[in-house]
């Protein structure tokens, strides 16, 4: 079940691995889709929104809890790769057993705390209760979230991106199943989405542990493996924690950016609810070829394959250019279409959307660069620099959205967008072949 990245076709072990993952996150951005429009049928307006309010509360968990994962992860792949199983256990029952310490204390916490971080994301009153009841359903959640997290990476770091989707895409399904059963049937509300939700992390994560346990005896663990090394728990935190914190930039930026496309009518915000959609779905296959080339450059990297590392990362750009290619077209040529899936009949709308897209379809090339950059130094244990070319990401795609989204409209936050992801390219790219390789060039023999 595991997938050795430090010998053969690169190009076969970077789409293999990354295939996996597009389809893991189409279900679970499709499921997303179908859990609001279940909860806003069968609820109401008022459960709709009490479960949107708690988005912002839980994204950011679970964004802290796969930055926590995937710091892990690379350490992992890196063991790996040395074929040093012993300390891949150790990391394995150390990421385990803090992480769930860690995961219980955020869920006490926050179940002390939860109406104050409700009064602070000012919920109005009317469904403050309903908005307090999911999230404190959602929380019971965290330790099951964390612990697929985990296993999931952990499976990732062996080259196997099949098995923890095969079994996100099956409580995807179990998750719409008791949707229908908690919140059409019995009418629980936002309890029966929230409890639909905790049931299924749970039974992932069951699924996940009992893989392991099962087909990989190097990491099976008995009671005297669960324990937490001080120094391997050190290193996790240096990366997962850098990893988090940048995961988290992302949605603090688009509160912001969502803010302003607020000022710019009904109209603006639909189209922009539509197209953000779409950015979604466009900006997956450049993420999971990223996640490939992370766990093949830390696998070689820990293997000591030096020939291989530049390899692997010029062809996983050559990756991404080439899906960016596929993506432009097919953006251009159903632009207009996929704007009527989400509106019928507004023709101002659709119009709006429609100018979007047709200037993202050539700006999708710059997030598949960035993301494969982003995925070597991962790869390379480089967390600070991912830090540092997210963070310039997103504050110049702030900035930018500030002065021409009130000019221009929607338009301007498509060009706050290019403008963003350039700065990190010249950033990130800048620091690749002007200080990174310099640094490198005696340990890793680059030209």
């Amino acid at each position: 079940m595991t997938r050795k990245m430090t010998e053969g076709n690169i190009f076969h072990h970077l789409i293999a691995y990354a295939v996996p993952l597009m389809l893991g996150n189409v279900f679970q951005l499709t499921y997303n889709a179908v859990d609001s429009i279940i909860v806003g049928r069968y609820g109401g307006k008022d459960a709709l929104a009490a479960v949107g309010t708690s988005g912002p509360v839980s994204t950011i968990i679970v964004l802290g809890v796969s930055g926590i994962c995937m710091g892990a992860g690379v350490m992992m792949s890196n063991f790996f790769g040395q074929n040093n199983m012993k300390k891949l256990k150790s990391e394995y029952a150390t990421t385990l057993v803090s992480g769930t310490l860690m995961a219980l204390l955020v869920t006490a916490l926050g179940l002390i705390f939860s109406r104050l971080i409700l009064r602070l994301l000012q919920v109005p009153e009317e469904i403050l209760a309903d908005s307090g009841v999911y999230l404190r359903i959602i929380l019971c959640g965290v330790p099951f979230t964390f612990v697929y997290n985990a296993v999931s990476y952990t499976l990732r770091s062996l080259g196997d991106s099949k098995t923890a989707t095969r079994y996100l895409a099956i409580t995807c399904v179990l998750n719409i199943f008791l949707d229908l059963i908690f919140v059409a049937w019995f009418r629980w509300g936002v309890a029966g989405a929230g409890v639909a939700t905790v049931i299924s992390q749970m039974l992932s994560a069951v699924l996940c542990m009992d893989f392991v346990r099962r087909r990989i005896p190097d990491l099976k663990l008995s009671r005297r493996d669960l324990a937490v090394d001080k120094a391997l728990f050190k290193e996790t935190m240096k990366y997962g924690s850098v990893t988090a914190l940048q995961q988290s930039c992302q949605p603090i930026g688009k509160l912001l950016i969502q803010g302003v496309i607020n000022l710019q009518g009904i109209a603006a915000m639909a189209a922009f609810n539509a197209v953000n959609r779409v950015d979604d779905f466009a900006c997956i296959p450049e993420q999971s070829i990223s996640h490939s080339m992370t766990t093949f450059v830390a696998q070689n990297d820990g293997a000591g394959h030096k020939e291989r590392l530049r390899e692997g990362f010029r062809k996983g750009i050559m990756l991404e250019a080439a899906y960016w290619v596929l993506i432009c077209a097919v953006t251009l040529l159903f632009r207009t279409p996929i704007m009527k899936l989400f509106i019928k009949d507004d023709a101002e709308t659709i119009s709006i959307g429609v100018s979007y897209l047709t200037l993202m379809a050539f700006f999708y090339l710059l997030p598949g660069l960035t993301n494969g950059i982003q995925g070597f130094f991962r790869g390379m244990k480089k967390m600070d620099i991912t830090l540092m070319g997210t963070i310039i990401q997103i504050s110049v795609r702030v900035i930018v959205v500030f002065v021409m989204v009130p000019k221009i409209g929607l338009d301007g936050a498509a060009w706050a967008c290019f403008a963003g992801w350039t700065c990190m390219i010249l950033a990130e790219y800048g620091y690749y072949f002007f200080c990174y390789r310099k640094k490198e060039k005696e340990r890793l023999g680059l030209s």
